[in-house]
């Protein structure tokens, strides 16, 4: 009895003396912050779950946005027996173990095991395949959780019996309710900028965003008992001061950012760039940006400025902040230091404003498709001629509707790569 009762009490000091962010669990799929992709009423994974009808996933996501969360709930719901290992720690014969205790507790009472195993992706190719004759024959369901794109870090024959869900990264909302929830358990209040800027800061990460809270909490119990969280605790919480722009800030900051690498200034867009960063901008919002701008401003003048800006795209959402930073800027020096060039902008804009106007825009016959039955007899195809076909690789023939057949909508720059399409560019000659 006595024995008990400390075990209760020593359980009970190790749960106050637990990092936030295990405190913080969740303990119904309605406590999850974020992820409602995957978890909103309806949504196949919710309903797995709730049915206890999962089979083998592979949880896929950043740190911190709640891969081991949703798998302890999976334990709190289900009927089978949950194991638990990481594969930082775990070697082949812990696995093996498992293994041996699921066939001999599905032979004994029927009863099915789900294995987690946490960072499978450490897992090497032989310790993954330990796993696979299990997975395979249903022995075991495993949950994988990993921060790395398991396309590349998991063996193709697991991946394929298992169901991949993403998870994404929290947004700034989430983060925010995340740590009002935190600073609640912690019996403490919080200025709306020091939440603010916490949640700016977190990188999408819930779990840094609550260590952040409990760092803040701890300068905010120095002034006394009342615990109320400032704007400079939080800037010590997280290292960082506050770069203050409002909402129209905000746009103010990225149109100064886009006009600079329209304008070739390299230096100027590292300035607005890192202006954003430290005001704790979205890198995605940053990233869809230099996107359009690769099209919009310089487009055919160098057709490789597409390449990287939706490179350094990727490779936000593959690497994240801080170190796609990196990228981020190899983006906007490549882009700066590019020939400029409007003229893929203008070529829609006037054949959209074309498309709205004159005529039906009937397909002439010879474009027509004339692959199915009954379509040459309708005279679709006739008189068309294949390019390849010609030495040249171009034949004179016209694509257009009768009614626009001589407008130009995209006339090259003389700047960089369109300055040589005038030369290159049989149809345009033509």
């Amino acid at each position: 009895m006595s024995d008990d009762l400390f075990s209760a009490a020593a359980e009970a000091r190790l749960v106050g003396r637990s990092p936030l962010a295990a405190r913080l669990r969740p303990r119904s799929l309605d406590d999850v912050v974020g992820q409602r992709h995957l978890l909103s009423p309806g949504k196949p994974l919710r309903a797995l779950i709730e049915s206890d009808r999962l089979s083998s996933v592979i949880f896929w996501g950043p740190p911190g946005t709640g891969k081991t969360s949703l798998a302890r709930l999976v334990a709190s719901t289900t009927e089978k027996v949950f194991e638990e290992l990481s594969a930082v720690t775990a070697s082949v014969k812990d696995v093996r173990e498992i293994i041996a205790e699921a066939r001999h507790r599905l032979g004994e009472r029927g009863a099915g095991t789900i294995l987690f195993l946490d960072e499978v992706h450490r897992f090497n190719k032989a310790q993954q395949d330990t796993l696979l004759p299990a997975v395979e024959e249903g022995l075991i369901v495993l949950i994988g959780a990993t921060t790395e794109n398991p396309h590349f870090e998991v063996n193709p024959p697991l991946m394929s019996r298992s169901t991949l869900f993403r998870l994404h990264a929290l947004t700034e909302d989430d983060v925010a309710e995340l740590i009002r929830r935190g600073l609640e358990i912690e019996g403490a209040s919080a200025d709306d900028e020091a939440i603010t800027h916490l949640a700016a800061r977190s990188g999408g990460d819930g779990r840094h965003a609550l260590t952040g809270v409990e760092v803040a909490v701890a300068l905010a119990s120095e002034r006394g008992r009342h615990l109320h969280v400032t704007l400079p605790d939080a800037e010590g919480a997280v290292d960082a001061k506050a770069v203050r722009y409002g909402r129209d800030g905000h746009y103010d900051v990225i149109s100064a950012f886009i006009k600079s690498i329209r304008g070739s200034d390299a230096d100027a867009g590292l300035y607005w760039l890192a202006r954003m960063l430290e005001a704790g901008e979205d890198a995605r919002f940053i990233a869809r940006r230099l996107v359009i701008l690769a099209s919009e401003d310089i487009g055919m003048a160098d057709p490789q400025s597409l390449l990287i800006a939706n490179a350094a795209a990727q490779a936000v959402e593959f690497v994240g902040l801080p170190e796609a930073q990196l990228n981020l800027a190899q983006a906007v020096i490549h882009l700066a230091t590019a020939p400029k060039s409007n003229r893929v902008t203008t070529a829609i804009f006037a054949a959209r404003e074309a498309a709205r106007g004159a005529g039906a825009g009937e397909v002439p016959a010879h474009l027509r498709d004339a692959h199915y039955k009954g379509a040459a007899s309708l005279g679709h195809g006739d008189g068309y001629r294949l390019p390849h076909n010609d030495p040249s690789g171009w034949v004179d023939q016209s694509y257009w509707p009768e009614e626009v057949a001589d407008l130009v909508f995209y006339d090259p720059s003389p700047h960089g790569h369109e300055d040589e399409l005038e030369e290159d560019w049989p149809g345009r000659q033509g």
